[in-house]
């Protein structure tokens, strides 16, 4: 058993962090000899005894030769902190995965990457923003880089897709598990045209302790961290401080000072982040970077639609419609069909009329 095949193990050991396994290659830099150790040799490099007894148990008694070839099979690759297209600016960090597991163009692991987050439930205004800024970023080289969940992620991850496709979801579960179950299809196109990763192993269930896990990489990945929208106790911030330990920039999109959405992100400009007031802001110093050229990037993100909004616009003709005729049509709840309807107007995709009334603009049929 090589020294790749052992991390992959341990990898996927229960009770076996990061730290357990700094510990072995600090102690012992050639992992393939952990398993002709014994467990007080292991405990004598600091390794707790229930630790070390499951150590040598899974490497003794499990068949690890094939581990890997299985990944391959499921479309996975493995990235170790070993190989080359490890990514160095993640390498970088004070805490840098051991393995990542990938699915889709593991070359943007050493593009140029901006990180894109916020809030789960954004309002119109912030996922107008993070699409704006998602789409200009990827047109002009930056990677987009953010969580795939839902809102403020998923407006990013679309916005690139839209721009350039370079986009890359970090995930707090197992790369090939579907979280949020919304995002499918969305998670399909990243895996297609941009990059899907992981630390956690494959089939890892997605639980909230593995989110600051998960953030510190998507800040770890980037050369800058933005918050779009984000309320005060959002894990947004957090993802922004772990930006910050790792000397990394912070920006944050200004909101409405009575919005509790807009909370975080203010506060973040309150202690000193970078203000954004268009997508140009996050580039200026990142221009002599190769692989960024801001002449390439494109302002207008057209129109991009979110899936409620392209089924709405379906119910619009050039004939006027009125909002109570398309709550009956639509069978959507009020509030959504609102929202909706005034995120399809900023992007001109359809005109409001007097009487509460809407038609679907031509040029974007």
């Amino acid at each position: 058993m090589d020294q790749r095949t052992v991390l992959l193990a341990l990898q996927e050991m229960k009770g076996i962090g990061w730290k357990t396994v700094l510990q072995l290659v600090a102690e012992c830099p050639e992992l393939a000899r952990i398993r002709e150790m014994s467990v007080a040799e292991l405990v004598g490099i600091g390794i707790q005894s229930s630790k070390a007894n499951t150590i040598l148990t899974e490497l003794n008694e499990r068949d690890w030769s094939h581990v890997e070839e299985g990944y391959k099979n499921k479309g996975i690759t493995c990235v170790t902190i070993w190989d080359e297209p490890y990514p160095r600016i993640l390498r970088e960090t004070s805490q840098p995965p051991w393995v990542l597991y990938c699915i889709g163009n593991t070359e943007l692991l050493n593009r140029p990457g901006i990180a894109v987050v916020g809030t789960r439930n954004p309002t119109v205004y912030g996922r107008k923003a993070a699409e704006d800024i998602a789409v200009y970023l990827s047109s002009a080289g930056a990677t987009v880089i953010s969580g795939l969940a839902r809102g403020i992620d998923s407006a990013a991850h679309t916005g690139a897709l839209t721009g350039s496709s370079r986009t890359i979801a970090v995930v707090g579960g197992g790369v090939d598990v579907v979280y949020p179950p919304e995002n499918a299809g969305l998670r399909a196109e990243i895996a297609s045209r941009g990059l899907i990763l992981s630390e956690f192993p494959p089939g890892t269930k997605v639980l909230p302790g593995l989110f600051p896990l998960r953030n510190r990489i998507i800040a770890g990945l980037a050369l800058a961290t933005v918050v779009v929208e984000a309320a005060e106790r959002s894990g947004s911030l957090i993802t922004a401080d772990q930006a910050l330990d790792e000397s990394r920039d912070v920006f944050a999109v200004p909101g409405p000072m009575n919005s509790p959405k807009s909370r975080g992100a203010n506060l973040l400009l309150r202690q000193g982040a970078r203000i954004v007031t268009e997508p140009a802001d996050i580039l200026r110093d990142f221009e002599h970077i190769t692989g960024i050229n801001m002449k390439l990037a494109k302002s207008d993100l057209g129109v991009v639609l979110t899936p409620d909004e392209q089924r709405i616009i379906g119910f619009l003709s050039h004939e006027p419609m009125t909002i109570d005729d398309l709550l009956v049509e639509s069978q959507t709840n009020f509030g959504l069909l609102h929202e909706v309807l005034l995120s399809l107007t900023l992007k001109k995709s359809i005109k409001a009329l007097p009487g509460a009334a809407y038609v679907r603009i031509e040029s974007n049929c």
